[in-house]
């Protein structure tokens, strides 16, 4: 970080009147500011269609750190100082003349600081928009700068295997890789973070992460939100390409990766492509039994009447796409070989959470008597992404008592016990990383394209479907009767989020 903060910096936020920006990324800007993360000189210039002036635009940030900063409400000294930042740009990306205007600002930047400025460019902008911006940026000699110059793309980065290299191609031709940052908040959260933390700083879990001693990992991304107005994003999207091609796989990396022989950014991301590699390729004649969708029709969440998918606003009556996924993954490679990996996402379902769940193997011989075990269970690992941020390792103890009775306890790591430090939002951190050039929590290029071309089987598949076969699952359900299936057919269930929140008798060893 010293390098960043000790020298002039430059924030270029294209789509800087959009959600995105009021929601998460001015809000982390200014909590970096206020804990000091900052350059010592930074400037930040917003751009938009919109005719704005500089007041304008800073009083509709403010509403929006009001809103949605974890640092709400803004302090006024505080902000006054952050504000005097800020500027406004009004511009047309498709016009390369208005690019000029950035240049002069930027310039004007440096000269007042006696030094050159590191920028950095986030587009904040509709993925059909990245390819115009990164060409007029590059026309302007805005980005010729190596070593100073990022720019950070928003997901999706790209719609398939053939726009995603065809993205990939464009962006190239223009930036290095080592300027390109494709950022998923979810690799920012905390709890994510701590994956490689956990496994590899300790060395009680890593002897024991592989085929011989682990049964089985779940992920599941679960919803109990429909989607709300987003209705024609989402009839592009789906749950596939929203969550499951970005966030999802890149958990599944965390999990399997080899240990890396150091954290540095390339060496950790050459471990998840080696996943990606070694993930078993979906065969047509096969995805119906690995995979499952579904599509929620009306019911009730939380004791309310919500519509179905196809009574939302925005979407086709006739809709096929999918507000679910679920998809059983094989691993083949010496640690993983005959694991399975169950991954889990979708929309109105009963609770929202995202948790990780990997169950150890049952002991070889049980020396007790049956009658002493009935709440037995196996141990399991619990990484718990959100709403509740926490580890937990869920052992087997003998209950108090005069008899030998077994019982199951927590060893809980706890995120929001009080002596928890208040933890960043995620934005804070990728931004952050941005600034400092570490490129670790970042998707490649060569991983983008991987982890389309993985999914594109799938993708096919259920675009040549008829869309009245797409399976319904209720509305406050935890989805179709065959996601249920997929695991049933191994053997296994489904670990929910009101089975693992198990608190009776718990022992919270931290």
């Amino acid at each position: 970080m010293n390098a960043f903060k000790s020298q002039p910096g430059v924030f270029v936020i294209f789509g800087a009147t959009g959600d995105l920006n009021l929601r998460k990324i001015t809000p982390a800007l200014y909590n970096l500011f206020l804990d000091n993360w900052l350059p010592h000189e930074f400037m930040i210039i917003g751009s938009g269609r919109r005719s704005l002036t500089d007041e304008q635009f800073r009083d509709s940030l403010l509403q929006g750190i009001n809103q949605f900063s974890r640092k709400r409400p803004a302090d006024a000294d505080k902000w006054a100082a952050f504000a005097g930042r800020i500027f406004y740009q009004a511009a047309d990306i498709n016009d390369p003349s208005g690019y000029t205007a950035f240049g002069q600002r930027i310039k004007e930047f440096e000269t007042n600081c006696g030094q050159e400025a590191n920028v950095i460019y986030y587009l904040a902008v509709a993925p059909s928009f990245f390819g115009v911006v990164c060409e007029n940026v590059a026309k302007n000699k805005l980005s010729n700068k190596i070593q100073r110059t990022r720019i950070v793309f928003e997901k999706p980065f790209g719609h398939d295997l053939e726009s995603a290299k065809a993205l990939n191609a464009s962006v190239s031709k223009l930036f290095d890789e080592k300027q390109i940052y494709r950022i998923d908040h979810y690799l920012g959260k905390e709890t994510v973070q701590n994956i490689m933390a956990f496994r590899f700083a300790n060395s009680l879990f890593e002897p024991l992460w592989n085929r011989n001693y682990i049964e089985q990992v779940q992920i599941s991304v679960t919803e109990n939100l429909g989607i709300a107005d987003r209705g024609d994003y989402y009839e592009q999207a789906g749950a596939l390409r929203d969550m499951v091609q970005n966030h999802i796989l890149q958990l599944v990396c965390l999990i399997a990766m080899e240990v890396p022989v150091s954290f540095k950014a390339n060496e950790v991301r050459n471990k998840k492509m080696d996943v990606l590699h070694a993930i078993r390729k979906f065969k047509s004649k096969d995805i119906s039994g690995l995979t499952v969708r579904g599509q929620y029709s009306k019911g009730t969440i939380q004791g309310k009447a919500v519509p179905g998918y196809r009574e939302e606003s925005k979407v086709d009556a006739h809709s096929g796409t999918e507000s679910f996924v679920a998809m059983k993954l094989n691993i083949d490679n010496w640690r993983w070989q005959g694991i399975p990996f169950y991954i889990r996402t979708g929309k109105r379902l009963q609770q929202s959470a995202s948790i990780i769940t990997i169950q150890f193997k049952d002991t070889p011989h049980s020396v007790f008597p049956k009658e002493t075990a009935k709440t037995w269970q196996q141990n399991r690992l619990i990484i718990s992404i959100q709403p509740e941020m926490s580890i937990r390792l869920q052992l087997q103890t003998k209950k108090p008592g005069l008899e030998m009775v077994l019982n199951t306890v927590d060893m809980l790591f706890d995120y929001n016990s009080e002596d928890a430090v208040h933890s960043p939002e995620a934005y804070e951190t990728l931004l952050l990383d941005v600034m400092e050039g570490d490129q670790t929590l970042f998707m490649r290029g060569d991983q983008v394209e991987m982890a389309w071309e993985l999914l594109m089987p799938v993708l096919k598949k259920w675009q040549e479907s008829d869309p009245d076969e797409i399976p319904k699952y209720d509305a406050g359900s935890w989805g179709p009767e065959g996601s249920d299936s997929l695991l049933k057919n191994d053997g296994f269930h489904w670990f929910n989020v009101n089975e693992l929140e198990k608190k009776d008798n718990e022992f919270k060893s931290i």
